[in-house]
């Protein structure tokens, strides 16, 4: 993606290295609008909140209307930091919002890395200058890349859409390899456009749109202490302020904004510790949408399933297992799986048909081995009792994912 296709009027974004990692790599981002922003945000339900998630949501409650943007270091979480981590989210706020000049309670926080480590704020303080001087229309580049911690490539979209009849734009940046699962995904991610919208319909679109993106991935079955979703709105495009829910205009908004989630929660799944596959989970036919959610997510998470992808053993079985002890509605004798698969960005096989009614069929083990062997596997698994359906995206189990968790710190 070229840097000026991802410019949102108003907004600007910069990344350094401020020397919080050993590595010396950029670790230090800022994003800032020039014109007072709308915020909406969802964070992590982790009952070990970070001090930046803490810091955040007092923030979001005492001044959604009024935000002029966020400052992100990775290296360091500040999480189960204790008081003294508390101190140092505001006072890494406060040191922004006189450096970019704008007002008191105006500039979210934001920190990934090792857990239970104070944040350098020597380092930190120091470099907030540079990142300062950084800033420009089209560092959304830089930014992706000081926010990543084992990520092994930045994840950067944007997205131009119709809304009300004007042309808005949405750039979102995201961090995330491990620790993911729902409730939200272990992520960073902050997300800006330039539509106007009243601040209530912000954060109940960004609610729909993670729901549907981000609380839809899964990597390991865990949830990290520092998940934040954070949405800036400055309403620059000029489109009449979308009111409410009803008619077309908040519903192109949605849309839009869950595309871009989409992509970006896609994104972190392709690139999950150590992740050779990228897996995507159909249920159909459950009694609701949630026990279908339940369902794909179970199987997303199971270790024997994700195993099997990694070596590319059709071991339906594993699937149908998972299923089975999700806590759902199942009747065996209704439920039929399916799989496809192929290289990634290609057409992939067709779909084999392995279950029908509870009953195993007599398809050919290669073809059942070929489709567990690429590169992108779809499952689909129909439980033929209701309405309910969901779609969850998920990633293999390597070596490389214990390797990787084996020496995080180190």
């Amino acid at each position: 993606m070229e840097s000026a296709d991802t410019i949102v009027p108003g907004f600007d974004a910069a990344g350094i290295a401020a020397h919080i990692k050993k590595s010396g790599d950029p670790d230090l981002a800022l994003i800032a609008s020039r014109v007072p922003c709308r915020a909406a945000a969802v964070f992590t339900r982790n009952a070990f909140p970070a001090a930046p998630v803490l810091y955040d949501r007092r923030l979001l409650a005492f001044n959604p209307e009024s935000v002029h943007g966020v400052i992100i270091n990775s290296g360091c979480a500040n999480a189960c930091t204790g008081v003294q981590g508390d101190a140092n989210a505001r006072a890494t706020a406060e040191a922004v919002e006189l450096a970019i000049g704008a007002s008191d309670h105006s500039v979210f926080v934001m920190s990934t890395g090792v857990i239970g480590v104070q944040l350098p704020m020597d380092k930190l303080l120091a470099a907030i200058p540079a990142v300062t001087a950084a800033l420009c229309p089209d560092g959304w580049a830089d930014a992706a890349r000081a926010i990543m911690t084992t990520d092994t490539r930045p994840k950067l979209f944007t997205h131009i859409a119709s809304v009300a009849g004007q042309e808005v734009r949405f750039t979102g940046i995201a961090k995330g390899s491990g620790m993911i699962h729902p409730d939200m995904a272990t992520l960073l991610s902050v997300l800006v456009t330039d539509a106007a919208v009243s601040q209530p319909l912000l954060q109940a679109a960004l609610t729909q749109a993670v729901n549907r993106s981000f609380n839809r991935i899964s990597i390991d079955g865990d949830t990290s202490t520092n998940d934040t979703v954070l949405l800036l709105a400055n309403g620059l495009a000029g489109n009449a302020e979308i009111p409410d829910e009803a008619g077309e205009d908040y519903a192109e908004f949605v849309a839009a904004l869950s595309a871009i989630c989409t992509d970006l929660a896609q994104a972190i799944v392709r690139d999950g510790e150590g992740a050779t596959k990228f897996v995507t989970i159909h249920v159909n036919g459950a009694a609701n949408d949630e026990q279908a959610h339940r369902a794909a997510n179970t199987v997303a998470t199971s270790p024997l399933v994700k195993t099997a992808f990694y070596g590319g053993d059709a071991n339906w079985g594993r699937l149908l297992m998972a299923v089975g002890r999700a806590g759902i509605q199942v009747d065996p004798e209704r439920c039929s799986l399916f799989v496809a698969g192929g290289p990634a960005g290609s057409e992939h096989l067709p779909e084999l048909q392995l279950v029908d009614a509870g009953q195993p069929l007599a398809y050919a083990e290669a073809d059942a081995a070929e489709r567990f062997a690429q590169v992108e596997i779809d499952v689909r698994i129909e439980l033929g009792l209701g309405p309910g359906s969901a779609t969850v995206w998920t990633s293999d189990l390597s070596h490389d994912y214990v390797t990787i968790n084996g020496a995080y710190r180190t």
